[in-house]
């Protein structure tokens, strides 16, 4: 991955802490609803991972939002 792909992966996991932060909901509350295992949202929001479109989808449902408000920065 070359450092444009590592910055964009960090702007997404910025934005959706962010976003989960706004709503109020905890690392946890947000896997749960997502059907998805906490850690793996932990590793979105720290860039450790380069995550699917699946879950982008998912994360922005819950969070009530668009998807492509997830790749805003």
């Amino acid at each position: 991955m070359d450092a444009s792909e590592d910055t964009f992966i960090k702007l997404v996991g910025s934005q959706i802490k962010r976003l989960r932060e706004q709503s109020g909901l905890s690392q946890e509350d947000l896997a749960n609803d997502c059907n998805i295992p906490k850690s793996q949202i932990g590793r979105i929001e720290r860039a450790e991972i380069n995550t699917t479109l699946r879950t982008l989808y998912k994360i922005a449902s819950v969070l009530g939002v668009a998807p492509s408000e997830l790749l805003k920065h």
